[in-house]
């Protein structure tokens, strides 16, 4: 379960690392790749949105997401480890 968990969150983090590597190729959110990406992530990343995280040309929204997702994850591990020793 806990190896589960940390998969889910490791391939989700490479999602959001490739939704931003699409911005670097003008058209690419067009593809089906494209939107299957955009499909996925941004429910996520609208959390964010009204954090202001930009920075002249660079957002750095993303960055903070993956921080907080790693987070969340650790601490679910954690949580989900102590539950399992405690039985």
């Amino acid at each position: 379960m806990i190896a589960l968990i940390f998969k889910a969150i490791q391939i989700y983090t490479y999602v959001l690392v490739i939704y931003a590597l699409l911005s670097w190729f003008p058209g690419a959110y067009d593809s089906k790749i494209g939107q299957f990406i955009i499909r996925i992530s941004r429910p996520y990343l609208s959390m964010f949105d009204r954090l202001n995280l930009s920075i002249g040309p660079i957002d750095f929204t993303i960055i903070v997401a993956i921080f907080v997702l790693q987070l969340a994850g650790n601490g679910l591990v954690i949580i989900f480890s102590r539950l399992i020793y405690m039985f």
